[in-house]
């Protein structure tokens, strides 16, 4: 890159010292001309994150297929050949979420059209059967089902024909007007507390407001731009189960930080690799690329399931055994608690819908 032009004064912007060559000698600014153009601007962002130099190839290589090796090498000091976690950690999520939010959402509706397409050209309908009865029975007679299980379905059919799926996802309410009715006039018994009414009231104004469509693509958008929040305010917690099972002399909460921070730059970076590689390779309707990409895709997955394990044994430095039960502890405890917050994240996100 391009360096920027030199000002003719030679004292310097922050610290007001003399400035013989390009950079203070004092603060270490460069003094550089003020007025600079977008182009530079835009550059320097990304010059800042990366260095432009082959500590950040370096880290990208090491975090990918050396699991641990970032961390141990940073926390034991040799940290100018890599990138400092945090900024890692930034660029990549920034990066992630930046370049999977300019996909459209359709891409989506594209693939379920598709697929409903594939399914009614392999499968015949009743109608090219030419069968009286385009029912139970009808299947019955051409003998793709039993009698038996005829009745069976008839059965399961009557049960669920007076339910109403409104009533289920309405809690039982047609509406607010009915909720606030009963919360005033009804009986003891019919009223519900007021937690419970902040919360049934909050679902059922996004309902009214919205339709379903405009739900789906409303949540959608709202939950992947402040799932990087979720993720950072997270990672505090994932540290602390790392520092409950492991020496408190030995390692700091630092340590614990810095072996989160690269675990989660990892499993953005495969986010992220696998979404274009499916990108790619859906361009093409080829079904060798597409096993290809199933065969990619999954050993992918695999590979960000199974990454934690050796990069908690190589970092830590314990036994086969020992590492074995203590990561497989912290994972199954994060598990639960990240099912449970993306559940009260999800929930959230929902009844916080305009």
């Amino acid at each position: 890159m391009a360096k920027e032009k030199i000002r003719s004064e030679n004292n310097c912007l922050n610290c007001n010292k003399k400035v013989e060559h390009r950079f203070c000698p004092h603060c270490g600014q460069e003094n550089s001309e003020t007025k600079i153009t977008f182009h530079h601007l835009f550059t320097h962002f990304f010059q800042d994150l990366t260095h432009y130099d082959n500590s950040f190839w370096r880290t990208i290589f090491y975090l990918l297929f050396k699991p641990a090796a970032v961390s141990k090498a940073y926390t034991s000091g040799k940290r100018k050949s890599f990138l400092a976690p945090m900024r890692l950690y930034i660029f990549t999520s920034f990066i992630t979420f930046l370049l999977i939010s300019l996909f459209p959402a359709e891409n989506a509706k594209i693939t379920v059209t598709n697929v409903k397409n594939k399914v009614e050209q392999v499968a015949p309908t009743l109608d090219s059967l030419h069968i009286e009865e385009k029912s139970v029975d009808g299947l019955t007679k051409i003998g793709i089902i039993t009698q038996k299980e005829n009745d069976t379905l008839k059965k399961i059919l009557q049960v669920t024909k007076d339910i109403d799926p409104k009533n289920i996802t309405n809690f039982g309410y047609k509406g607010t007007k009915e909720l606030e009715w009963i919360q005033k006039h009804g009986n003891e018994k019919a009223k519900v507390g007021k937690t419970e009414y902040w919360f049934l009231k909050k679902w059922l104004s996004v309902k009214e407001e919205n339709t379903n469509e405009e739900i789906v693509e409303k949540f959608s958008q709202s939950f992947i731009a402040n799932l990087p929040k979720v993720l950072f305010i997270y990672m505090p917690v994932f540290a602390f189960m790392l520092w409950l099972f492991h020496d408190k002399k030995r390692y700091y909460f630092y340590d614990h930080g810095i072996f989160t921070l690269h675990f989660f730059s990892f499993l953005l970076l495969m986010i992220l690799l696998l979404f274009f590689i499916d990108k790619l390779f859906n361009l093409s309707a080829s079904p060798i690329l597409g096993w290809i990409n199933l065969i990619v895709q999954s050993t992918g997955l695999i590979w960000m399931v199974v990454y934690f394990f050796p990069a908690h044994r190589r970092f830590y430095g314990e036994s086969h055994l020992v590492s074995a039960f203590k990561s497989s502890l912290v994972y199954a405890i994060n598990i639960i608690i990240i099912t449970v917050l993306m559940a009260l994240y999800g929930l959230y996100t929902y009844i916080n819908l305009h």
